[in-house]
């Protein structure tokens, strides 16, 4: 059965972030909010019933993850990616920025530098910080409309620094976004062995964010870094969650794939008892999408081409001033504005008060996201044309 995703639901009244918090966060309720990572899509109707048939029993007391859960992971990662994993290296947070902080925390030292790719998840740069380390940005070269990655930075990062003696670098760790949030690309193995070669050789660690994994809008077959070689594997922390894929991001949950047992205990150490546990309701959705939400994942996923198809044909028609960044994965758009001239500040301002649409702004994804803002396709069409033809409207303006 082909969904509908069509229909509009009103998610106002509903304590949701995008909707609700619109005057909050952009200061005029009449913006229309493409911003956060959560689609206006019900949920697969299986992870409902699910969830229906766990709250029939009246108990919620502290559980722990069951065999058939853990096992739901195990088998979901072979059967996308066929990268055999073992239950024992699951490990059940409560959603991948909390996971990546306390990776960070069991990796580091305050005073150690962390690796990360800009433009990037804007969380990654606040983890870093409040892990008390130095983030060093080796920045995605854009060129020809694509971003690709810079291994020489990539290396002179990590390389031991030549002062009046030689220090060794104190890069601990490199954060890997694949698909890359926001500029979507899905790294290829040969770009990730580069990467991981250049990590290893400095005794480095991979935390990779692969949340959007299943989210594919191109020809692209997505490939766990850990997957890639023995080595890889025992030396990185593997960040999966059905929040992004199956629309769960309110409930909180994350599976992070950690094989080598040293660094697994010092991640369960790190996380001790501030990074909390996993509700029991979290873990039958997790386990009811990952067993019975592909038709419904393969329906989406069809839906959000179309969008995509859509927004790319609207931008070279009517707004060619502004450049949008076809993703590969993931169901955000990285806009390029910079022919309109504004800098990060101006584009904001530009696009909340004159455009009357609310985007994550470029420059919160670092010092190279100047100029760009980002855009959630995740809706029903008439809201994503809604959303185009006020852009449109207020570039003709500018313009003009």
């Amino acid at each position: 059965m082909k969904r509908n995703f069509d229909t509009i639901f009103d998610r106002t009244n509903t304590s949701a972030v995008k909707w609700d918090c619109v005057e909050e966060v952009f200061g005029d309720s009449e913006v229309l909010p493409m911003w956060i990572a959560d689609m206006d899509f019900p949920v697969a109707p299986e992870i409902i019933e699910g969830v229906r048939r766990r709250l029939e029993h009246p108990i919620f007391g502290y559980t722990k993850p069951w065999e058939s859960v853990i096992d739901s992971v195990v088998e979901r990662v072979k059967r996308k990616y066929g990268w055999d994993i073992r239950p024992e290296w699951v490990v059940f947070t409560p959603g991948v920025v909390p996971a990546i902080s306390t990776a960070l925390k069991a990796i580091t030292h305050p005073g150690d530098q962390v690796v990360l790719q800009g433009p990037v998840y804007y969380p990654f740069w606040k983890a870093i910080k409040e892990n008390g380390c130095h983030i060093e940005n080796n920045k995605l070269k854009f060129s020809n409309g694509k971003y690709v990655m810079d291994y020489k930075d990539l290396e002179d990062k990590f390389k031991p620094k030549k002062l009046l003696f030689t220090e060794p670098s104190g890069v601990k760790a490199a954060i890997l976004c694949n698909p890359h949030n926001p500029v979507g690309r899905m790294w290829s193995r040969e770009e990730q062995e580069k990467f991981g070669e250049i990590v290893l050789k400095y005794g480095g660690i991979v935390i990779s964010d692969e949340i959007h994994s299943e989210i594919v809008l191109s020809n692209k077959k997505h490939i766990p870094f850990a997957s890639i070689s023995r080595e890889f594997e025992q030396n990185s922390i593997t960040c999966y969650s059905p929040s992004k894929t199956f629309n769960l991001a309110g409930l909180s949950v994350s599976s992070i794939i950690i094989p080598d047992e040293k660094l697994r205990n010092e991640f369960i150490r790190a996380a001790g008892h501030t990074l909390g546990k996993v509700s029991v309701l979290s873990l039958v959705a997790l386990e009811s999408a990952y067993r019975y939400g592909d038709e419904w994942l393969s329906d989406l996923l069809e839906y959000l081409k179309e969008n995509l198809e859509f927004l790319l044909k609207y931008f070279e028609e009517k707004i060619p001033e502004v450049k949008p960044i076809k993703p590969e994965g993931t169901y955000l758009v990285w806009l390029d504005f910079r022919k309109l001239g504004l800098n990060g500040k101006e584009l904001s301002e530009f696009l909340v008060k004159k455009a009357k649409i609310g985007l994550d702004d470029g420059y919160l994804f670092g010092p190279s996201g100047e100029g760009f803002a980002r855009l959630n396709i995740a809706c029903p069409r008439s809201i994503l044309k809604e959303g185009l033809k006020r852009i449109e409207k207020a570039v003709r303006d500018f313009i003009r």
